[in-house]
């Protein structure tokens, strides 16, 4: 009995929400975090304010929806202004808290402090913990370590230095030596690109990609997906 109770208390301290953006970086945090022991229990994303497609990375509702059924996993969609972000933020913590049971969320920031004091900030307004499991390491080497370890993902919105011509391309060890020629992080940390991961060892089967276009806004270009 008091082995069921130890076991029961740990299964109920690892259960973990997921920040997650459908890219690389969140992908390959959850695959650390599970790795270590921990268990999924949300994805949660923000939507613009139409609650169409994702921020920053653009991605329609019903590709995060088959990167959540691909892990069995419910998906937890707000949308938001950019203004209202926070706040917005703040309370879906507090829902998939009660919904959940979670204790912490996992996030895929490498080493850009003010995000991570925004994290802690956010994630200590709803009484969870932050999980931040890539933090610190080398950027090059965590795409590498990415792709050794079964993540297929292509560029999904980039900036005018790379360019229309980048959107749509797998990332391989190539690719990541490309990046770099162009004086690009390899990993996209600055912002400089976004991926949409097609697969991973999380995954119970690839995405399946509807066809896309490409737009431009101001400084940055996007893949526009044909609604499914």
């Amino acid at each position: 009995m008091h082995h069921l109770l130890i076991l029961n208390y740990y299964l109920l301290i690892t259960m973990l929400g997921v920040s997650w953006s459908g890219g690389k970086d969140s992908c390959f945090a959850l695959m650390q975090m599970v790795q270590q022991g921990y268990s999924p229990k949300v994805l949660i994303n923000m939507m613009n304010e139409n609650g169409k497609i994702s921020r920053s990375h653009a991605l329609p509702h019903t590709l995060l929806q088959q990167q959540a059924d691909g892990m069995n996993l419910p998906l937890l969609t707000k949308p938001s202004s950019w203004e209202e972000y926070e706040m917005h933020f703040v309370n879906t913590l507090l829902e998939a808290k009660e919904k959940y049971q979670i204790k912490g969320m996992v996030f895929g920031d490498i080493d850009l402090q003010p995000h991570r004091d925004w994290e802690e900030k956010v994630c200590a307004k709803a009484g969870l913990d932050a999980f931040l499991p890539l933090w610190q390491k080398d950027r090059k080497e965590l795409v590498l370590q990415m792709l050794q370890q079964g993540i297929e993902t292509m560029i999904v919105s980039c900036n005018n230095t790379l360019g229309e011509t980048f959107l749509g391309k797998i990332i391989t060890p190539q690719l990541v030596t490309e990046l770099e020629a162009a004086g690009v992080d390899p990993c996209g940390e600055n912002g400089e690109f976004h991926t949409l991961v097609m697969n991973c060892p999380l995954y119970s089967k690839p995405l399946e990609l509807p066809a896309f276009s490409t737009v431009q806004h101001g400084d940055y270009w996007f893949v526009q997906w044909r609604e499914q």
